[in-house]
């Protein structure tokens, strides 16, 4: 039955146009120009310019950003789900899989092997498979009844491909519906799809589902690896044959897309190493009316009549599923407006989801589409004109043309976050794409600094979800090699309470042995902390590595926010730190007078403070005698020597005259310094280069104490713990070579355990044997990773800070941050001893590169600390300026007691 409309002026006047066009021309050509100018001036919001299209990708770009950070994931509309699926296959992939594909009215089950090194082109994966149909009671009952069914058709396929059912199986599940994944193997269905309703399983685990269906079955045992949606599984199969490949696409009844997201942006799973690939569900985009401006009145009929009115606004604009539906609804009311048909409008048009996505993928061949377009509106009971045929080919045409469109502008929001992630002005990167008509063009003028590749994903998801549970079981693998490597150095808690003994056993030792100690205890001469009283001028000097600091200090008194302080850096040469003692001061010297110089202050008598750090034996606070080098020093004629006097001469020698009243290490110059902030301030530590403690110890206690003060600062060179064998059982292989290879074999081995100079050279042997055996970096072994010495300090603590941040490097830098908490236990709790309390508060200044820029050294430290030590309530502050505005300090102390 047809219905006639009387056609309106609207009508008349396109009709008008059409008759003058024809007047001018009876070229079919200009037919075609005037049905495609009605069209586009009645579809004229469809059709979007590039300048729409950035900002839809921009938009897109910041629901990413909300759907990512833990503080509005609640609140987003794209709700960026974490798969954790945690690598792309790289091709060492191998085993034999059961898989399940759920994702529309029909399901799959299907056999899998994967071979070894060989990719899909190759043959690298045979698939055997079965098509099971969903009756509709199915799938509009309860999930029991659906997962039953799913169970009872996975048994129906291993009897019929005679699988043993008594062997355990790998069992692969791709579920196509939106779920919030805490594991690999969990997922918990947010809502319903692609027009399922299945009742009792939305909130639910739905593995945990399949697994009890599987029970209640009988007669198998299966092991559920993986649970992920159709886009992730697609990315993964079209991954298994081009590595660049980390951006999965779906555009069929639904749409989603999925890219490897580096994982410290995924606030919602705890880590920061490497990457997780991120479900996007872009399909809600729109759902906070955030499209408002783009969606047309054909678009908000579609929703409104849809089974989730206000949801997957995005997906009813570009998916197969709503596609049809959108051409019947500009179709019909054209045709009510008299601009098509001649105004007659029937049943079938009249009627939903007569106009299908196969439709319209008909009407866009490109042999024969005005063909098929009249055979489809025939079909509805149209008597369609030529001029009608090519209109709706043309409707038909801008709608899938926006589809397309939308979906490069949500991929050009993608790609520019991977961009972004990698740092790179320019990228080569592959998509994986189920259907990737149209989208090269689009997407490569949107982002033209971003060489993409569109893959067709030929095999489907199937193979995808078994790709991923072969890549979690290379995961699984290579981490038990990794942490069987990394457990040698881990310490149980009965090892760092036994290191907490020994140092305090060794502590007290130190400080009663005449003879050699392996903690030397050495006493510094300082008998108090500063009281805000110090004022004046002061020089520090600061000598404790590859740098020498020569700096000015103007204290002012009960004013410590107002200290003024003046300071130049100058570099030592390698040739000068291994060269002569008189070389090496003479180039102190030299430094001093050009800061001198620099300052104006050349002929000014100062009285400064020396901060030398390292071991020295001191008689007196100006008299220290080198005990031996360390961090890498070897300058001839020195130990054994007093330092103070070697730079007096080399002063001397340099004709000015500075005033040397006090030789402090750094560890000591951290505690004034600390101290003249916080009077509660009694332990300072160093944690860079080298590793060290110094504290109050009281008055009388010990040999090198000074009964007529009640206390004394000892520095207790702590690094020497374990010269005499004590730490030999806590050791590993790698710490020995690294022991053996140094320049003091046998000595400073705790330092060797704790400090920066030495770790990353463990770090590095770690890194190298593993890249070897074949667990990190894909088995590629750089030269730079050869080298000895490269890793630097401030490299481990950039890697941790970092984006790719290694869980390998984390380990052990946790270990070694372990064993300082365990060191300065035992101080804190002798402390606490010596004052006889029960609960000792106190503070611990600490300075250092390895605790100043490694992101979770003082977290770990006052955990450990807090442990090992109770009864102490540690608070640890950072040196703001070092040991070196200390050397003023004790400067400053030692005038005012002359």
């Amino acid at each position: 039955m047809q219905t006639h409309i009387q056609k309106g002026p609207h009508s008349q006047l396109l009709h008008q146009l059409r008759s003058s066009l024809l007047s001018l021309c009876s070229d079919s050509h200009l037919i075609c120009i005037y049905n495609f100018f009605q069209v586009d001036r009645f579809l004229h919001k469809m059709r979007l310019n590039d300048e729409q299209l950035n900002d839809i990708s921009a938009r897109f770009q910041a629901e990413m950003k909300k759907g990512l950070s833990a503080e509005s994931n609640a609140a987003a509309a794209v709700k960026m789900l974490p798969t954790h699926v945690r690598s792309t296959p790289d091709g060492t992939e191998k085993g034999q899989f059961l898989a399940l594909d759920l994702g529309g009215s029909k399901f799959k089950v299907l056999q899998i092997k994967v071979r070894e090194d060989q990719g899909i082109r190759k043959g690298g994966v045979e698939i055997e498979e079965k098509t099971y149909p969903i009756p509709n009671e199915v799938l509009n009952g309860r999930g029991t009844e659906l997962f039953d069914h799913v169970s009872e058709s996975l048994k129906d396929f291993m009897h019929e491909k005679n699988i043993n059912p008594k062997k355990k199986h790998p069992l692969a599940f791709t579920f196509s519906f939106p779920c919030e994944q805490p594991t690999l193997d969990q997922g918990f269905l947010l809502e319903w799809t692609k027009d399922f309703s299945v009742r009792g399983l939305q909130g639910k685990d739905v593995v945990d589902s399949l697994r009890q269906a599987i029970k209640r079955t009988g007669g198998m045992d299966m092991e559920i690896l993986a649970m992920v949606n159709d886009t992730v599984a697609t990315m993964m199969t079209c991954g298994f044959d081009d590595k660049n490949c980390e951006v999965g696409v779906i555009i069929g009844s639904g749409t989603n897309a999925c890219y490897m997201e580096q994982l410290n942006h995924v606030d919602l799973v705890e880590g920061d190493e490497g990457q997780m690939c991120v479900s996007t569900e872009w399909g809600a985009l729109g759902d906070d009316g955030t499209l408002d401006d783009y969606i047309t009145e054909f678009d908000r009929e579609v929703d409104a009549c849809s089974i989730n009115p206000g949801k997957q606004i995005f997906e009813k604009m570009v998916s197969g599923m709503y596609l049809g539906e959108l051409v019947r609804l500009v179709v019909l009311k054209m045709a009510k407006l008299g601009l098509l048909f001649d105004g007659r409008v029937t049943n079938a048009l009249r009627t939903k989801g007569t106009i299908t996505t196969a439709h319209v993928a008909a009407m866009e061949e490109y042999k024969n589409c005005l063909g098929h377009t009249r055979e489809i509106l025939e079909s509805l009971n149209l008597s369609p004109s030529a001029d009608d045929c090519i209109a709706v080919q043309h409707i038909s045409t801008i709608v899938s043309f926006r589809s397309s469109n939308l979906v490069a502008a949500g991929l050009a929001a993608i790609l520019t976050r991977i961009q972004k992630n990698q740092k790179a002005t320019a990228f080569v990167t592959a998509v994986c794409v189920r259907y990737p008509k149209r989208l090269h063009k689009v997407v490569r003028r949107l982002l033209p600094e971003c060489h993409v590749r569109f893959v067709l994903s030929e095999s489907g998801s199937s193979k995808g979800a078994a790709l991923v549970s072969a890549v979690a079981q290379r995961l699984a693998s290579r981490k038990r090699q990794v942490d069987e490597t990394l457990n040698s150095f881990k310490l149980s808690w009965e090892q760092l309470q036994l290191v907490k003994a020994r140092m305090r056993a060794a502590l007290q030792a130190g400080l009663k042995t005449d003879g050699p100690s392996e903690v030397k205890m050495l006493p510094s001469f300082v008998y108090r902390t500063p009281d805000g009283s110090e004022h004046g001028k002061y020089l520090a000097l600061d000598l404790g590595g590859t740098n020498f600091r020569a700096m000015l200090v103007n204290f002012k008194k009960g004013l410590q926010q107002n200290t003024k302080l003046y300071h130049k850096i100058y570099k030592i040469p390698l040739e000068i730190m291994q060269g002569t003692g008189e070389e090496l001061f003479d180039y102190l010297a030299q430094c001093v007078g050009d800061f001198l110089d620099y300052m104006g202050m050349k002929n000014t008598r100062l009285p400064a403070g020396f901060t030398f750090s390292f071991p020295c034996e001191q008689t007196a606070l100006d008299t220290a005698t080198l005990l031996s080098w360390t961090k890498g020093f070897k300058a001839t004629n020195c130990e054994g020597h007093d330092v103070v006097d070697m730079l007096r001469e080399a002063i001397k020698r340099r004709d000015f005259d500075l005033d040397i009243v006090a030789l402090v290490n750094d560890t000591v110059g951290t505690l004034m310094s600390c101290a003249y902030e916080d009077p509660q301030c009694q332990v300072a530590l160093i944690a860079g280069t080298g590793s060290n403690v110094c504290y109050m110890e009281e008055g009388g206690n010990g040999q090198h104490s000074d009964a007529d003060f009640s206390k004394m600062c000892i520095n207790t060179e702590w690094g020497g713990l374990g010269d005499d064998g004590t730490l030999d059982d806590i050791m590993t292989s790698d710490d020995t070579e690294v022991d053996q290879n140094s320049i003091n074999p046998g000595k400073q081995r705790f330092e060797k355990l704790t400090s920066g100079m030495y770790l990353g050279e463990i770090v590095r042997r770690v890194l190298l044997n593993l890249t070897i055996r074949g667990l990190l970096f894909k088995g590629y072994v750089s030269e730079a990773l050869k080298t000895p010495g490269i890793f630097e300090t401030k490299y481990l603590s950039q890697i941790e800070s970092g984006s790719n941040r290694l869980f390998s490097v984390a380990i052990l830098i946790k270990v070694f941050i372990v064993l300082c908490g365990a060191g300065m236990a035992a101080v804190v709790d002798k402390i606490r001893e010596n004052r006889g309390l029960d609960r000792l508060n106190i503070t611990v200044g600490v300075d250092g590169t390895l605790y100043k820029l490694h992101p979770h050294f003082s977290r770990i430290l006052q955990e450990t600390t807090r442990a090992l030590a109770p009864q102490c309530d540690v608070t640890f502050l950072p040196s703001e300026e070092g040991s070196g505005k200390g050397a003023a300090l004790i400067a400053a102390l030692a005038k005012h007691m002359q």
